[in-house]
């Protein structure tokens, strides 16, 4: 079922791909991506029609800020890597502050349709976002796993699972809470 996914950078030639992902999906209706580029009073203003306005307005600038995955050309999957400066809330969280003054892309939301789930989606995209940032100059990306022991449901993992970073080769930095780590990858 995962044979052959192919994987493209959220571009305005692809905008109608993300909304037939998003839209099937009630979180992805209400938060289009923004969680961690806005504050939580504007991401709750903002919530459904302009958080998906917003995302749309980045595309426009010219910036392609995550990785799509298509299954014999349908979007299947979605995973959000830019700069760590395009997250501000990043910034303002206890367990995800900065680790350090390197930069680093990051990695912050997976979404994958549900028909896809618990197939290796996830790896495959991660692998693809570091490709996407290593052609964009990046040397080190960063990711903010759930590491829980037991399952999780679904929304709950939108950062991804430690296992999955893991298998990429992702090594752990810091945990600075028993269910969220910083994880990193070093390009070479």
């Amino acid at each position: 079922m995962t044979a052959g996914l192919v994987f493209h950078p959220l571009t305005l030639k692809r905008w109608q791909d993300i909304e037939q992902l998003f839209e099937r999906d009630s979180v992805c209706r209400a938060c289009w991506c923004m969680w961690w580029r806005l504050s939580a009073l504007q991401w709750t203003k903002q919530r459904g029609r302009e958080n998906k306005e917003a995302l749309k307005a980045i595309v426009k600038s010219g910036k392609a800020p995550g990785i799509l995955a298509y299954s014999n050309g349908v979007p299947i999957g979605w995973c959000s890597i830019a700069p760590r400066e395009e997250f501000p809330r990043l910034e303002r969280s206890r367990t995800l502050k900065r680790v350090d003054d390197n930069p680093v892309w990051s990695v912050v939301c997976f979404f994958v349709a549900k028909p896809y789930r618990k197939k290796g989606v996830s790896t495959m995209l991660l692998k693809a976002a570091i490709d996407y940032a290593k052609e964009h100059g990046a040397k080190i990306v960063e990711g903010y796993p759930n590491r829980y022991d037991k399952k999780q449901p679904d929304p709950f993992v939108f950062m991804g699972v430690a296992s999955a970073f893991q298998k990429v080769g992702f090594t752990e930095v810091i945990a600075r809470s028993k269910t969220r780590v910083i994880m990193r990858y070093t390009i070479k």
